[in-house]
């Protein structure tokens, strides 16, 4: 069997990814599978050590890898730098390498935490969204990219760009997985404004006419930023650009009660047709939050279930996946918090949020 890439980057990173070391430990004590685990470096610590966010080696090792575990990169040590070797190109470079075009981010808010959340519990029954954003394109990628200075006036310009392939692409994907979902797909634009918007809604409508059994609905990006919030149980799968997604991703993070509670797959191939060994990588979807690495307080949960994620699509194990998601959530119904989700209450440490979950786990019969 191929190797797990393991590249645990900066802030909270190598925090979060050994609570997923744990679980993919006690995975291994279950089944008697084994998983071989190499490491790289990346981000702000890649900087530190060779000056440039993703260095040779770890381009070799994602590669050749059968999966990547992704932390975490960034951090005010390197705001200063220059946009071209600033921490985040690591995991962009490592999307476009590998075109890890389709970023899936489910959201779904546990019972036990639904009085967590500052939205209030009656809004969030039955929410379980799939947000499917679109990853390789769009603003984050786009040129020109840069800051102008002349004649004492400073400017910037950032590029929007998407071509036909890049969205058709993501929104065939999206189609298929709303087929095996609740059959209703959302795709979020700003067509009213935007070109690239207005060409975006023209495929979806367009590839559409191959799926008349999924109801199609397309919304506005501010109105679906409003909608989350008043009325999230309407979406099921929703499919995004790329900088729309990022935002509306983490916005529905406080449906779960925390940013640290979700997950992300970012794949390059259809879920349930990875026929060439086609990369895939999995991060939560928050980002390195300096303010608390090394408190040992950061939440895992998003870490472990997009550890879970891995074992879905990478290696095709749902029955490994499900186990650890009902594992979360036993935890967190047993009344274990880590200090986002405590709410002022007692709370655990991140080590023992995942001793806690690896040892359910290996216990399971």
């Amino acid at each position: 069997m191929s190797y797990i890439a393991v590249l645990p980057g900066d802030g909270i990173g190598p925090e979060v990814i050994n609570e997923a070391i744990k679980v993919i430990k006690s995975v291994e004590d279950l089944t008697a599978n084994k998983f071989d685990l190499k490491y790289g470096i990346v981000g702000g610590e890649s900087i530190d050590k060779y000056g440039i966010p993703l260095p040779e080696d770890t381009i070799k090792l994602i590669e050749n890898s059968k999966a990547i575990l992704f932390g975490a990169v960034g951090g005010p040590k390197w705001d200063n730098l220059e946009s071209n070797l600033r921490p985040e190109l690591g995991i962009l470079n490592i999307r476009k390498r590998l075109d890890l075009y389709a970023n899936l981010r489910p959201v779904k808010v546990f019972e036990a935490l639904k009085d967590s959340s500052p939205v209030k519990s009656s809004i969030l029954k039955n929410v379980d969204i799939l947000i499917i954003r679109e990853l390789t394109s769009g603003l984050y990628f786009g040129e020109p990219k840069k800051q102008i200075e002349e004649n004492s006036k400073r400017s910037a310009v950032d590029t929007m760009y998407y071509d036909e392939y890049e969205i058709e692409r993501i929104v065939r994907m999206s189609f298929k997985i709303a087929q095996s979902r609740t059959k209703k797909l959302t795709s979020v634009d700003k067509s009213n404004v935007l070109e690239t918007s207005k060409l975006w809604r023209k495929i979806v409508d367009e590839v559409s006419l191959d799926y008349p059994d999924v109801k199609l609905q397309h919304i506005l990006v501010d109105n679906a930023a409003m909608q989350l919030i008043l009325h999230p149980s309407q979406f099921d799968v929703v499919v995004s650009e790329n900088t729309f997604g990022d935002i509306l991703t983490d916005e529905a993070s406080i449906l779960s009660s925390s940013l640290g509670m979700l997950p992300s797959a970012s794949l390059s191939f259809l879920p349930g047709e990875n026929f060439n060994n086609l990369k895939s990588l999995y991060e939560p979807i928050h980002g390195s939050a300096p303010d608390i690495a090394g408190k040992s307080i950061a939440n895992p949960i998003g870490m472990i279930l997009s550890t879970a994620m891995m074992f879905e699509f990478a290696f095709e194990n749902k029955d490994i996946s499900d186990l650890i998601v009902k594992t979360v959530e036993n935890v967190i119904n047993s009344g274990l918090r880590t200090k986002d989700i405590s709410h002022g209450s007692q709370w655990c440490k991140t080590s023992e949020m995942g001793d806690t979950i690896a040892s359910q786990i290996r216990s399971t019969v």
